[in-house]
């Protein structure tokens, strides 16, 4: 069970529930006689810090604690309400958390008729082969099977969800030998495609793969810096210790 949160020790909002509270606070933060920082930002300033709440959200995920996944959960939200505060506050944009909330409940109806409606689907296998003609019918003026796809992805997770709607079009990534170091970029990088390609057969996630093996990295440098400074401060005792004349060495430890 989550521990209450302390009271706050000034005038608060009053809400039905604590989503409504931070939609209120953030309003609060946002507003005339707020905070002069947030009052300033726009969704492109805000860009970087979703960008690296997201990444700590991952990480969280992947290796953190409970507590470090409520924590990072929590400061993804927020990001959520302070872009519906700015759009609320912007001429032509002008909806609110509850607008994304009813888009976002509106989508997840339409995609799922095998929930919501009389389509009979039975397997996730199921669902995800008719999960393009889902997404189809709701964004009709997309033509291509790459409409929609961010070329911002990290490489690897965009090599494998590229490879993903290629495969769907009978298109696959080469395989090449992989036992000989790449000449150039070019070659390489037909390298990282088959070990991508390689990785999505079997089921594998290739970006969560090289994290966790990052992770497994920083971990060595780390162990390596510690051993590091022991060494070091070893060895300066040592030194400091031949230093000193010989009767002030015997004498000590008596």
């Amino acid at each position: 069970m989550s521990e209450k949160p302390t009271p706050l020790p000034m005038p608060f909002p009053d809400a039905s529930s604590e989503l409504e509270r931070l939609v209120a606070v953030t309003a609060l933060l946002r507003a005339p006689g707020g905070c002069p920082w947030d009052a300033e930002q726009t969704h492109e300033s805000l860009v970087r810090y979703l960008t690296e709440e997201t990444h700590e959200l991952i990480d969280a995920i992947e290796a953190g604690s409970r507590d470090e996944l409520l924590e990072e959960l929590g400061d993804v939200l927020y990001q959520v309400v302070f872009h519906a505060d700015i759009a609320a506050h912007t001429p032509g944009e002008e909806f609110t958390i509850d607008d994304v909330a009813a888009h976002m409940t509106a989508k997840m109806v339409g995609r799922h008729p095998h929930v919501f409606g009389d389509l009979d689907l039975s397997t996730a296998g199921e669902v995800e082969n008719a999960w393009d003609s889902f997404k189809a019918a709701e964004k009709p003026t997309r033509t291509s099977v790459l409409d929609g796809v961010p070329l911002g992805m990290p490489a690897l997770a965009l090599a494998d969800k590229l490879l993903g709607k290629a495969a769907k079009l009978g298109v696959s990534a080469p395989e090449v030998p992989l036992d000989a170091p790449a000449a150039d970029e070019a070659e390489l990088g037909a390298q990282l495609l088959s070990v991508v390609g390689a990785a999505r057969a079997r089921g594998l996630d290739p970006e969560r793969a090289l994290r966790t093996a990052l992770r497994a990295l920083r971990a060595e440098v780390t162990a390596a810096e510690v051993t590091a400074v022991e060494t070091d401060a070893a060895a300066g005792m040592t030194t400091d210790a031949a230093a000193e004349p010989a009767t002030e060495r015997r004498n000590i430890g008596g």
